[in-house]
């Protein structure tokens, strides 16, 4: 995107692996770090970043309480080497800036690509070098996600896309906490067939998608830009459908939604009270992003009015502040057992697994959720009043879930994040990760772990409170 955008669309892949062995607990103490992981439902707008507005992410915050972000543009300064297009700044240029964001409980969203500037696979024409550019990214910014702006022409463009599909799935497979961002373009009645084909590309060189965001702009002159942003999120879900193998409810969750804010680039007109009802809409249908283009020139004059109107969605559906108080158990979804501190140990490293639900004497089986930051928050075991934490602050697929002292750090948070029939996945602070019964059966004494965030309800990572 630049001020001339296109209509696009993003979609979100993030890296699965898959499960292998038996997961036992280790005598490891947990360790910070850092990177807050974004929650099920947000608002990431865009800023066109270079030195005199990368300061609007802080002020946007203050002001708005929107703790996402996605930044424009990083575009080939030559090679493998990245430069971010708007003043030809460097790539490390901004990480102070961005320091500041997840020091403050939130995070962003680097974007490859753009309308006019290229993106880093044509002109970097080894796949390792291009994944090795790409995770140079994730490393500087300390970040877990990438967007990957993919249009016009570079869109046709075979040989670069196949080479950034093979980068990205060595990246993922490399570090399984990242997860990539594509965006291609929409129209009203849903992804056009080139977009839809370098979708399918990716699926099959291996990328797997979490979210797909649509960019509901410039639809033409005197077109209706909320009409056609429903519109097209509507016909873009059955093609998400047929394209990953998802339901409808997995669909919408792996939508976004992005307008321009205010005057389009054509005779279309986005209010804030288009905004809002296209955040009404968006809630209610479950879809997972909200943005819009751009901070800097379009939302900073109105006091970040846009920012303030899609950030309901974050709160709505993001926060742990609406998780019951006092102490729970916790039903797993799938198997109908109870979370559990194998043996009423009251020791560190204790293994957690799934046990039949006790109707006495289960303060091992109890817990209680206590806020601690942006909706992050401990979950504590009313028998040993201990937490349940992610061993050695792994950030893999198939980590163990133990017991232990928590001590502040990121690996014993969790965000809340209910589900559409009233149950609640877990998502790691540290990890970006979900809580999960390993193996996905119905087997007593299976411990948990730590797994990609499944969409949709009844699995194992779904767990309700009794």
């Amino acid at each position: 995107m630049a001020p001339s955008v296109r209509k696009v669309l993003i979609f979100a892949t993030s890296a699965l692996l898959a499960a292998a062995g038996v997961r036992a607990a280790a005598m490891a103490t947990p360790a910070f770090a850092a990177s807050p992981a974004f929650p099920a439902h947000y608002s990431a707008p865009y800023l066109q970043i270079e030195g005199s507005d990368a300061g609007d992410m802080a002020a946007d915050m203050s002001a708005s309480g929107d703790e996402y972000y996605s930044l424009a543009f990083l575009t080939p300064e030559s090679g493998c080497t990245p430069e971010w297009e708007d003043n030809g700044d460097a790539m490390n240029a901004f990480t102070s800036q961005v320091s500041a964001i997840q020091q403050a409980g939130g995070n962003v969203i680097p974007s490859f690509g753009g309308e006019s500037g290229g993106e880093l696979a044509q002109t970097c024409t080894s796949v390792s070098s291009l994944e090795a550019a790409y995770a140079k990214v994730v490393s500087t910014y300390h970040v877990t996600r990438l967007d990957f702006d993919i249009e016009g022409s570079v869109l046709d463009d075979t040989a670069s896309n196949n080479r950034r599909d093979q980068a990205l799935a060595e990246l993922q497979a490399a570090d399984p906490s990242v997860q990539v961002d594509f965006t291609v373009p929409v129209d009203p009645t849903g992804m056009e067939s080139d977009a839809t084909s370098m979708l399918q590309g990716a699926v099959n060189a291996g990328v797997n998608v979490n979210l797909v965001n649509i960019m509901t702009m410039d639809f033409g002159n005197g077109q209706n830009p909320l009409a056609d942003a429903e519109s097209a999120a509507s016909a873009s879900v059955p093609q998400l459908e047929s394209i990953f193998g998802a339901s409808s409810t997995q669909a919408w969750n792996m939508l976004g939604l992005t307008p321009i804010a205010g005057q389009n680039d054509d005779d279309e007109n986005f209010t804030q009270p288009d905004a809002t009802t296209l955040e009404s809409f968006a809630a209610s249908k479950g879809v997972q992003e909200l943005a819009f283009w751009e901070v800097d020139q379009y939302d900073k004059p109105l006091g970040y009015a846009y920012s303030k109107i899609f950030n309901k969605i974050t709160s709505s559906g993001g926060s742990g502040s609406s998780f019951p108080s006092g102490y729970h158990q916790l039903v797993v979804q799938n198997s109908g057992l109870c979370v559990d501190v194998h043996g009423n140990s009251t020791s560190n490293n204790a293994v957690i697994d799934q046990w039949p639900c006790k109707s006495s004497g289960q303060a091992n089986q109890e817990f209680q959720f206590n806020p601690v930051s942006s909706g992050y928050g401990e979950l504590q075991n009313q028998n040993s009043g201990k937490d349940l934490v992610v061993q050695s602050a792994s950030t893999a697929n198939g980590a163990p879930v133990i017991q232990y002292t928590q001590n502040g750090t990121t690996n014993g948070l969790w965000l809340p994040v209910q589900q559409s029939d009233g149950t609640w996945q877990f998502k790691n602070d540290n990890s970006g990760l979900c809580l999960d019964q390993a193996g996905n059966v119905s087997t007593e004494g299976v411990q948990f772990d730590q797994w990609t965030c499944k969409t949709g309800t009844g699995t194992n990572q779904d767990f309700a409170t009794q």
